[in-house]
C-alpha cells in the first residue's frame, strides 16, 4: 500500500476503494494507477475530415491499422475522421473491458466498496486517458469517450532531463476507438455537431464529467463545478439529464486540463487524479500506521464494558473484540455491546438505530474503520472524525472536504459520498467529531 513517487510520474486513484480492491489488486485491476513515460509515445491526434463516404474513408474505417471516427449526421450523410499518429503524447486507456488495449481495469462503483460482476467488459464502459510524450510543460487533457471510457494524454518528456524542468500535465480526451480502431457515431439523434474549422465533435451517451476543485487539492480546497467534456476535449456546461441530446452551454475560459484533485466520473465509476507534487504533501501509508499506533496508545475504553478498544491494523478488514464502535449521532466511541437493545433477538437485528448510553441519542451505531487510502487525505493531522453512517475515520479537514463535494449519481442527481466506500453520507454535515473515553487508571 506504500506509494512509490517516480520523477516525471502521474497518479490517477480508483475512487471507491479503501487501500485495495475487495479481492485485491491484480495485474490491471487495481484501486491506483500510477502513470509513467512510456517507452515509445503512442498518441493520436484527428487528422483527415471526410465529409462523405469516399474510398480512403472507407478504407480507413476498414482498415486495422488507423483510427477513425464516424459520425452519422442523417441517412444520407456519413463524416468520417481519421486519426493520426501523435509522436508528442503518450495514451494510457482506462475502462471496464478487460481487452489487451486497456491498460487499467475498472468496475463500477457501489456503495460499501463492492464490486459489480467481473462479467462486465462490455467495450461502452471505456475510457482513454492521453498525456503528453516530447513537449515540456503542457498539461494532461480528459477528453470524453464514447463507449464511456476514459483515455488520457500526458506529454512524452525526452529522457535524462533534469528534474527541475520536469512539469508534466494530463489532459483527458473522450475518444474510445482502441479495441477495434473504427468507432461509429451512428444515432441520428445523439450530440454531435460540426466545428468552425470542419473538425467534427460529440457527446458520449452518458457523458464524461470531470471537476476541478479550488485552490489545489489541500485543507483549502474547495469544490468547482461539475462539467462535460466532448470527444475533442472541449468543456461543456452539464446537460439537463445525463443523456439528454442537447448538450449544455460550451465554456470556452475552462480547460480540460486535469490538476491535482480533479475528479473524473464515468457514469458508475468515479476516479480521483493525483500528482506526483501533490503526493508529495500528502501522509504516507506509514504515516496512517503512526498515527493508529498513537491513538491506540492512548488506550481509549468502552464507558460501558470498561475494556480497552483498539483500532485494527491498516490491512485488517474483520472485526475484532478490541474494535471501537460509535454511536455517529453523538459521536461517543464505545466497545461492542448489546446495552439498550431490545429483547427479541430478529427486531434487533432490523433495528437501525441505536440508544446512546452517554447522551441518550439515538442513531447509528457502527464499527469505526481508519480510512487506508492515503490519497484521499487533505491534510496529516490525526483522525478525530468519521464520516456517517459508514463510520470510516480520518482527520477533521478531510472529512470536511468530502462532506461538501457532490459526486453523480444516477442520470441527473448528485450526492456526497465517503470516499473510501462511497456510501452516500447521512445526518446534517455528512460527518462527526468522535469522542474517546480516557482510561481510568
Amino acid at each position: 500500500m506504500s506509494y512509490t513517487i517516480k520523477t516525471n510520474s502521474m497518479f490517477c486513484f480508483y475512487f471507491r476503494c479503501n487501500g485495495s480492491l475487495p479481492n485485491g489488486d491484480k495485474g490491471r485491476r487495481k484501486s491506483r494507477f500510477a502513470l509513467c513515460r512510456k517507452n515509445k509515445a503512442n498518441g493520436v491526434k484527428p487528422s483527415t475530415v471526410h465529409m462523405t463516404c469516399t474510398p480512403q474513408a472507407a478504407k480507413a474505417i476498414s482498415s486495422k491499422e488507423q483510427h477513425s471516427i464516424s459520425y452519422t449526421l442523417s441517412r444520407a450523410q456519413t463524416v468520417v475522421v481519421e486519426y493520426t499518429h501523435d509522436i508528442s503524447t503518450d495514451m494510457f486507456q482506462i475502462g471496464r473491458s478487460t481487452e489487451n488495449p486497456i491498460d487499467f481495469v475498472v468496475t463500477d462503483t457501489v456503495p460499501g466498496g463492492q464490486n459489480h460482476a467481473d462479467s462486465q467488459t462490455d467495450s461502452e464502459h471505456d475510457l482513454p486517458l492521453r498525456l503528453p510524450h516530447h513537449l515540456p510543460k503542457r498539461p494532461a487533457v480528459l477528453c470524453a469517450d464514447l463507449r464511456r471510457g476514459l483515455r488520457l494524454l500526458q506529454e512524452h518528456l525526452p529522457r535524462g532531463r533534469p528534474s527541475s524542468r520536469l512539469h508534466r500535465t494530463c489532459r483527458g480526451v473522450v475518444l474510445n476507438f482502441w479495441l477495434t480502431r473504427a468507432l461509429f457515431f451512428t444515432q441520428e439523434k445523439a450530440a454531435k455537431w460540426r466545428m468552425q474549422e470542419g473538425q467534427m465533435d460529440g457527446l458520449t451517451t452518458n457523458g464524461v464529467l470531470v471537476m476541478h476543485p479550488r485552490h489545489g487539492f489541500s485543507q483549502d480546497s474547495k469544490p468547482g463545478l461539475w462539467r462535460e467534456i466532448s470527444v475533442c476535449g472541449n468543456v461543456f456546461m452539464l446537460r439537463e439529464t445525463r443523456s439528454a441530446q442537447q448538450r449544455g452551454k460550451m465554456v470556452a475560459s475552462e480547460s480540460n486540463e486535469l490538476v491535482d484533485g480533479s475528479l473524473i466520473d464515468l457514469c458508475g465509476a468515479t476516479l480521483l487524479w493525483r500528482t506526483a507534487e501533490g503526493l508529495a504533501h500528502t501522509p504516507t501509508v506509514k504515516h496512517l500506521e503512526a498515527l493508529r499506533q498513537e491513538l491506540n496508545a492512548g488506550r481509549p475504553q468502552c464507558p460501558v464494558g470498561f475494556n480497552t478498544l483498539a483500532f485494527p491494523s491498516l490491512h485488517r478488514k474483520d472485526v475484532d473484540e478490541k474494535q471501537p464502535w460509535a454511536y455517529l449521532r453523538c459521536g461517543h466511541v464505545h466497545g461492542y455491546h448489546s446495552w439498550g437493545g431490545r429483547r427479541e433477538p430478529e427486531a434487533e437485528a432490523e433495528r437501525q438505530e441505536r440508544e446512546c448510553p452517554m447522551c441518550r441519542a439515538q442513531g447509528p451505531y457502527v464499527p469505526l474503520w481508519l480510512g487506508c487510502e492515503a490519497g484521499f487525505y487533505v491534510d496529516a493531522e490525526p483522525p478525530t472524525h468519521a464520516f456517517v453512517p459508514c463510520g470510516h475515520v480520518c482527520s477533521e479537514k478531510t472529512t470536511a472536504y468530502w462532506s461538501q463535494i457532490l459526486l453523480p449519481h444516477g442520470t441527473h442527481a448528485f450526492h456526497a459520498a465517503c470516499p473510501f466506500c462511497i456510501q452516500p453520507l447521512g445526518g446534517d454535515t455528512g460527518c462527526v467529531r468522535l469522542i474517546f473515553q480516557s482510561p481510568l487508571d
